[in-house]
C-alpha cells in the first residue's frame, strides 16, 4: 500500500493502517449454510448482510462524514477508517473547531490504545493512552464490528434478551465483549448495544451501556453495512440524549 493511500491524519500510524488494509487473499465464499448454527436473529442479519458466493473479507475501508458533539456543541468531520475485527481499527478524521481543522485518529492496534488530534496538524489538543484508553478502544472496535458483517464467523454467538436480539461475543486483548444486536424481521440491523469501559461525562473509569441506532444501509459490493447512524453512550437509559455524541454516514466501503 503506497503512502498516499492512508489518510494525512494517521500518517503517524502508517504501518498499523497498512497491515489493517492488507489484502487477505481469502478463497472462503459466503454460503447459507455456514448459518446453521446461529441464533436465529443473527442467521437473519449474516443472510441479509452478506450475498452468497461473497469472499469472506476480514476488513473494510470506509470513508464517512458527520457531526460529533465536543463539549457541548456539534462540529461536522469527515474521516476514513480501517477496521479489521478482532485485530484493529483505526478512525482517522478532521473536525472543525472555531473554523480551524482539528486533525487526529483514535486507533487500537498492537493490542494498545490510542487517540491523538492535533489542532492544524500542530498543536496537541488531546494525547491519550494506557490502559484505560485501550479498554475503551478494544470495546468500540467490538461494537463496531457490525461493518465487517463477513467476520461473522470469528465471534462467538448466543442468544439475546429478547427474540429479535443476538450476543456476539468477541475476545480483544485478552478480555470478552459482548455485543447485542437487534435484528428486524427482514434481517436489517437495527440496534447494538454493549457495556463499553469508559468514563463518559467525566465520570470515574467504569463499565457504561453504549449504544447505537442504525437509520439506513447502504451496500457495497455485497455487503451490507450501517450507512447511517448514531450513537452514545448512557443507551437505553434516561441519559441517553445527554450521551448521544456521534452522528455519521458512510459515504463509501472497500473489503478486502
Amino acid at each position: 500500500m503506497s503512502r498516499a493511500s492512508i489518510p494525512r491524519a494517521a500518517r503517524a500510524v502508517s504501518a498499523e493502517w497498512a497491515r489493517l488494509a492488507a489484502p487477505s487473499h481469502t478463497t472462503q465464499r459466503f454460503a447459507l449454510a455456514m448459518t446453521g448454527d446461529l441464533p436465529a436473529p443473527a442467521r437473519r442479519w449474516v443472510t441479509h448482510a452478506i450475498a452468497p458466493g461473497t469472499p469472506l473479507w476480514r476488513s473494510a475501508t470506509l470513508r464517512m462524514h458527520g457531526h460529533i458533539r465536543l463539549g457541548s456543541s456539534w462540529r461536522t468531520f469527515h474521516a476514513r477508517q480501517v477496521i479489521a475485527p478482532p485485530d484493529g481499527n483505526i478512525w482517522a478524521a478532521t473536525a472543525r473547531f472555531v473554523g480551524l481543522p482539528v486533525v487526529g485518529f483514535d486507533r487500537y492496534t498492537a493490542d494498545s490504545g490510542q487517540m491523538r488530534w492535533r489542532l492544524l496538524d500542530i498543536v496537541p489538543v488531546m494525547t491519550a493512552s494506557g490502559h484505560d484508553v485501550t479498554r475503551s478502544a478494544a470495546g468500540r472496535l467490538a461494537g463496531e464490528f457490525v461493518l465487517v458483517p463477513t467476520s461473522f464467523a470469528r465471534a462467538s454467538w448466543t442468544a439475546g434478551s429478547t427474540d429479535d436480539t443476538a450476543v456476539a461475543t468477541w475476545t480483544i486483548g485478552g478480555e470478552p465483549h459482548a455485543v447485542e444486536l437487534e435484528v428486524g424481521p427482514g434481517g436489517s440491523l437495527r440496534s447494538v448495544l454493549l457495556q463499553r469501559w469508559g468514563n463518559p461525562g467525566g465520570a470515574a473509569y467504569g463499565s457504561y451501556p453504549f449504544g447505537v441506532a442504525v437509520q439506513r444501509e447502504a451496500t457495497f459490493g455485497g455487503v451490507t453495512i450501517p450507512a447511517g447512524f448514531r450513537a452514545g453512550w448512557w443507551w437505553g437509559t434516561d441519559r441517553q440524549d445527554e450521551g448521544e455524541f456521534f452522528r455519521a454516514h458512510i459515504t463509501d466501503a472497500a473489503f478486502s
